[in-house]
């Protein structure tokens, strides 16, 4: 499990300086450095530390970046290097107005993305109609056949040339175009069509910002992702686009679009994915690139995990029905929002209270989970079961205490997740309501507080629950340093703002308002 993040725009020549100075460290004496290369490579320290190799510590940077070795970094920052795209680009003006359309015609996965970008394309190219003429990637990004037909009959390598403003391929701006939502289903897949047909590659893809998951041409036609389907839509012709590039040889095995759509339970996209291959075959080109990338099978074990934890029923049905391993317990590397723990897919559906899902994969054949006071005590608090709750305690009389050494945030998760009454139980329970911890996976990790999520999602009534309960409006969250207040403002919940701007501190000289 990778414990460092990749930095952005990343480059060999820093991580040969990370090694050097890893290695004087360690030459030096440094305990911190010392237990990095026990954690990464153990064994290796000598028993003179002024022996401690460079491509040692080549190594122990690796592994702490998530590779098994220095020469698969490497090869990985080799691929950046022709792959790679910076999401900043969405945010500087481009030199002319064909560029400049397509700047704000496309997702770009950034901050940037929404309606009114879109906007701006429409009036763009009402005002400068030419500007298709003579750029094919704006030709792409605005669907016009006639254009990107006579720029490829005149120049037929423009199909595989980068350009426009992200120095994308043509198809990747058709694809991620989404200035106009009424463009036509004709002149979309014509143009697909004529672009394919040239020679573009279905697999086509970029690594935004250096990360490993590649952006692909699927990922683009299927959309969402962590700003939602408001600023970052599918494409208005997804099914059908997504089927052309499926049919042309694109790998159906797309970890970025599964991420991007998990977040909502419509399954629509995972039915034309298993129509296509979805969970059998190698990984495709971009796994021969990244050899890092999950596996196919690993890739939708991760989405049973989420679908589980979230009360996905429907999409654990669909999961379970296309041969997706349901028994095993989940071990090895993964996200922080789904680690290998341990824990079997029936044992977390009751961990969290899920007795449909739970019910269901027993029925499927999944070993009931045996007893755990601790489990079987969180599964009752989210269950509301109070009876269940006393005969826990009656019989373990430690139970509470060491659920809530185990589990010190879960009352965040139960705020993003679970009834109010759950909420109070837990907080009965002596669960601390100013906790700090993660409401959009079941995992310990201090990021915010229950009054960070009920503001957020405008709950007056949970969050008036939470205050009587003890919560504190003034606690600030550990990722963005913003109060609940500030939470409900930027997700504009009038709401939960009336009700917290009366009882929140107000900031101190020189901090943002």
């Amino acid at each position: 499990m990778p414990t460092l993040g990749m930095p952005d725009r990343p480059h060999l020549d820093g991580f040969r300086r990370q090694a050097r100075t890893l290695q004087r460290a360690v030459r030096a004496g440094d305990p911190d450095a010392a237990a990095r290369v026990a954690r990464h490579h153990p064994g290796v320290l000598p028993d003179q530390a002024g022996g401690f190799r460079l491509s040692a510590a080549q190594l122990v940077v690796a592994r702490e970046y998530g590779f098994a070795s220095w020469p698969r970094l490497v090869r990985y920052l080799d691929t950046v290097a022709e792959h790679g795209w910076d999401t900043k680009l969405g945010a500087a003006p481009a030199a002319g107005p064909a560029e400049e359309f397509c700047r704000l015609a496309c997702l770009t996965y950034s901050r940037e993305d929404g309606p009114e970008r879109w906007a701006q394309a429409r009036r763009l190219l009402a005002e400068r109609p030419d500007l298709t003429t003579r750029d094919i990637w704006a030709a792409a990004a605005a669907a016009r056949p006639d254009d990107v037909g006579r720029l490829l009959a005149e120049q037929p390598r423009r199909v595989a040339e980068r350009g426009g403003p992200f120095r994308w391929r043509p198809l990747f701006y058709l694809v991620y175009s989404r200035f106009d939502q009424g463009v036509s289903a004709e002149r979309v897949l014509t143009v697909a069509r004529q672009l394919l047909d040239a020679g573009a590659d279905p697999d086509e893809g970029y690594l935004f910002d250096g990360l490993p998951s590649p952006f692909t041409l699927l990922t683009g036609v299927f959309g969402h992702g962590e700003l939602g389907r408001r600023r970052q839509p599918r494409h208005p012709h997804w099914r059908a686009l997504g089927r052309l590039l499926l049919e042309a040889g694109a790998d159906p095995n797309d970890a970025q679009t599964l991420y991007n759509r998990m977040f909502e339970p419509d399954d629509s996209h995972l039915e034309l994915l298993f129509d296509h291959g979805l969970g059998t075959g190698d990984g495709g080109p971009w796994k021969t690139r990244i050899t890092e990338l999950d596996k196919p099978a690993q890739m939708l074990r991760t989405q049973l995990r989420w679908a589980v934890e979230h009360h996905q029923p429907a999409r654990v049905r669909l999961l379970v029905e296309h041969g997706v391993d349901f028994h095993s317990p989940f071990e090895g590397d993964g996200p922080a929002w789904s680690p290998g723990d341990g824990q079997t897919p029936v044992e977390l559906a009751r961990l969290n209270g899920d007795m449909e899902i739970a019910d269901y994969l027993v029925t499927q054949g999944a070993t009931p989970p045996g007893p755990d006071p601790v489990r079987d005590l969180i599964a009752a608090a989210f269950s509301a079961d109070r009876s269940t709750l006393d005969l826990l305690r009656a019989e373990h009389p430690d139970v509470v205490a060491e659920a809530r050494r185990s589990r010190p945030g879960l009352i965040v998760w139960a705020a993003a997740h679970a009834s109010i009454e759950t909420v109070t139980l837990l907080a009965e329970l002596g669960f601390d309501v100013n906790a700090y911890g993660r409401g959009d996976a079941p995992v310990e990790q201090a990021w915010e507080t229950a009054l960070h999520h009920s503001a957020m999602a405008g709950d007056v009534e949970l969050t008036r629950r939470l205050l009587d309960l003890g919560a504190d409006p003034d606690l600030r969250d550990q990722r963005f340093d913003a109060t609940p207040l500030d939470w409900a403002r930027h997700f504009h919940q009038l709401s939960t703002t009336d009700l917290l701007g009366p009882l929140t501190a107000p900031p101190a000289s020189g901090e943002p308002v």
